[in-house]
């Protein structure tokens, strides 16, 4: 179907836009059959998904776009890191998206939020691995603040409440659920939780100035004194949780799996483009930092046996009912 760019904007747009609403994210296939029931409806004749173009789909973007602007909001794209599918979100441009959630969630289940994502970028997320997801007992281990105390970022901003009782493990279990559902997680095959396409465009701004910070000591010079947690692609300048990165483990050069190509292509050997070291491709930045070392996988052959798999930060099965007894017994203690 062909769309008039400079017809009024009418029903059909208010339509689209009430659906991109309602879904927070849209990719072009998710969008065709979407558009195809607008078009149907608004012209009165039969719209097939397939003969939606993406021409069609781009200005009803425009559109919206336009329409929303004046209300501090925004339809942004990136590409997937798993393959090149581009994702538009609905994005606020003036308050936090961690505030947003607040609308939706309690105090208490914000809070949760805000220690997986400490776990993700800080805790998982050294010099030498670099996993930036999590597993789901290592999220619900998470399911109660620390002692009650301010967990604090590199910055020195605290990023955990200080009061709440936390989730029970019932209810860390189901907000893990709302944030795959809601398309802020995207939970994978051998059970890691990271942060959605959508999640990254959303809050960009606030893990760049969360975690990545200047260290205090002048005697260093600025290079040494960055502590970027959180990297952006050499090739597209978007930030990376699921790709590659330098065999030198203090070079910060990091790329896209789906970046690698286009970059190297001109190449006649591959070398990292910071320090040109000969880049391996077997460097991973991830839930392949964890699973494609030897440890991982030995506890995966391991697991037949009853123990599960361990990983970095997690427990073995029995220690995890043995710590959840000690914890239930500690709280009635307490109650009393």
């Amino acid at each position: 179907m062909d769309v008039d760019e400079t017809a009024q904007y009418n029903d059909s747009n208010r339509a689209f836009l009430q659906a991109f609403l309602a879904r927070g994210s849209l990719t072009f296939k998710e969008a065709r059959p979407i558009l195809a029931a607008i078009f149907t409806a608004y012209e009165g004749k039969q719209t097939r998904p397939q003969d939606v173009s993406e021409g069609d789909f781009n200005s009803y973007v425009s559109a919206a776009n336009d329409a929303i602007s004046p209300f501090d909001l925004s339809i942004r794209s990136t590409l997937s890191q798993h393959d090149r599918t581009r994702i538009y979100a609905l994005v606020n441009t003036t308050s936090d998206p961690i505030t947003q959630l607040a609308t939706t969630h309690t105090a208490d289940e914000i809070s949760f939020l805000k220690r997986l994502l400490d776990a993700m970028f800080e805790t998982f997320n050294t010099t030498q691995q670099e996993v930036m997801a999590i597993n789901s007992m290592q999220a619900v281990r998470l399911h109660k603040p620390s002692g009650g105390r301010l967990n604090e970022t590199q910055n020195g901003s605290a990023t955990q409440e200080s009061e709440g009782q936390g989730l029970t493990m019932v209810g860390a279990e189901k907000m893990l659920k709302d944030l795959v559902q809601e398309g802020w997680f995207e939970k994978s095959t051998a059970g890691f939780y990271s942060l959605s396409a959508r999640a990254l465009i959303e809050l960009e701004h606030y893990l760049l100035s969360t975690y990545n910070v200047m260290d205090e000591d002048e005697e260093m010079d600025e290079r040494e004194r960055r502590q970027d947690k959180v990297k952006l692609c050499a090739a597209c300048k978007e930030i990376v949780t699921i790709g590659q990165r330098c065999p030198k483990k203090n070079c910060p050069c990091r790329i896209h799996n789906i970046c690698t190509e286009g970059l190297f292509k001109a190449q006649n050997a591959k070398r990292c483009p910071s320090c040109k070291t000969q880049w391996t491709g077997a460097d991973f930045v991830g839930e392949k930092a964890v699973t494609t070392t030897e440890a991982y996988l030995r506890g995966r052959r391991r697991s037949g046996a009853g123990g599960g798999p361990r990983q970095p930060g997690g427990r073995g099965r029995r220690e995890v009912v043995e710590a959840d007894e000690e914890e239930e017994e500690s709280d009635a203690e307490e109650e009393e």
